[in-house]
């Protein structure tokens, strides 16, 4: 599932639906937005998706095979 999903997307994703978590909770009156309130809601809102930026791979590097020889084009000599 989340192999055709980009780390900028499950990033705004997260911070979406972190948002929407509080927008929840204030309509429903059970939350009242403080200074310690809005800091724990930034910090649950930012923290993760920062890290999950800067820790999650991009593609693979490339194999010797594939620098050798160019894998993603067919042979200039051959015709399918």
């Amino acid at each position: 599932m989340l192999k055709h999903m980009s780390r900028t997307r499950l990033a705004l994703a997260w911070c979406v639906a972190v948002v929407v978590f509080a927008v929840i909770a204030v309509v429903n009156g059970g939350t009242a937005i403080t200074l310690a309130n809005g800091g724990l809601l930034l910090m649950v809102g930012l923290i993760p998706p920062a890290i999950m930026l800067l820790v999650w791979r991009g593609p693979p590097p490339l194999t010797i095979a594939e620098v050798l020889h160019d894998v993603g084009e067919p042979s200039k000599g051959r015709t399918p």
